[in-house]
């Protein structure tokens, strides 16, 4: 799989999945825009990834921001000459009872996954409907086919972003856009890290009780989802190059959820 002379932008992409993202995209051959509200560490990935030899480059990007994501949008294509590839990555977790869930963190929690894949795919789109071609992958996940106790709005957003998925890809075609989505079961990222205490506390079991009895129980093996397993899936989406498959969602959560 190649993405040679082609451009990439993932979102959220400092740390975590859309690091390891980036950094597998540029082994592809691709020059990578490392769009973060954390322009530090973007930065910082941007020149590992340099350092490596391909092209890469640190966008601040609060994707809830309109004019933030237009105009990290336009950097990207001024800088690289094009854009192939989104990866609308960025995203955060709340736990809580829904009883309990402030309506502020509700806000907050839709507006990053949806609000800003809605923003930076549009941004996107403009550009790729004036290629004739691109590929937008969004990063969904189990919890966009299955759903959970404590996690009500991010079971909604990442729900919702399958219904987005399905719309740009209708839309896309006839402009050689794709779109997908990768539905990843527990990856160990910070974000899973900082999730792992707070169950334990509201649920009153053991931390180690929340990895075995919740997070992995219904997988095959045990075992947690790896950065290394997600990269390889959003590599294949952005790596296919005709509307053949668009539309679609790929599960990659250790047989978690077979559907």
């Amino acid at each position: 799989m190649t993405l040679k002379n082609k451009v990439a932008i993932i979102t959220g992409a400092a740390s975590g999945i859309g690091r390891e993202i980036a950094r597998s995209f540029a082994r592809a051959g691709a020059a990578v825009a490392i769009a973060d509200r954390e322009l530090a560490n973007a930065e910082q990935v941007a020149e590992e990834i340099r350092r490596e030899g391909a092209r890469a480059l640190a966008v601040s990007m609060d994707v809830t921001d309109e004019e933030q994501v237009e105009s990290g949008v336009l950097k990207v294509i001024k800088d690289f000459g094009r854009l192939d590839v989104l990866v609308s990555n960025a995203g955060v977790q709340i736990v809580a009872p829904l009883v309990d869930f402030a309506y502020a963190d509700w806000k907050r929690l839709l507006a990053i996954h949806l609000d800003g894949a809605f923003l930076c795919t549009r941004a996107a789109l403009r550009q790729m409907y004036l290629q004739g071609s691109g590929s937008i992958i969004y990063m969904g996940s189990v919890h966009s086919k299955e759903a959970s106790v404590l996690k009500a709005p991010y079971v909604t957003a990442k729900h919702g972003l399958m219904g987005l998925a399905k719309a740009v890809a209708k839309e896309g075609a006839a402009h050689g856009v794709r779109a997908n989505v990768i539905c990843p079961g527990f990856v160990r990222t910070p974000l899973v890290d900082k999730q792992i205490p707070e169950q334990a506390a509201k649920l009153g079991i053991s931390e180690q009780a929340v990895i075995k009895d919740i997070m992995l129980k219904n997988t095959v093996d045990g075992e947690f989802t790896t950065l290394e397993d997600v990269a390889a899936a959003a590599l294949f989406f952005a790596s296919f190059e005709s509307n053949a498959l668009t539309g679609q969602s790929l599960t990659v959560s250790h047989g978690w959820s077979m559907s």
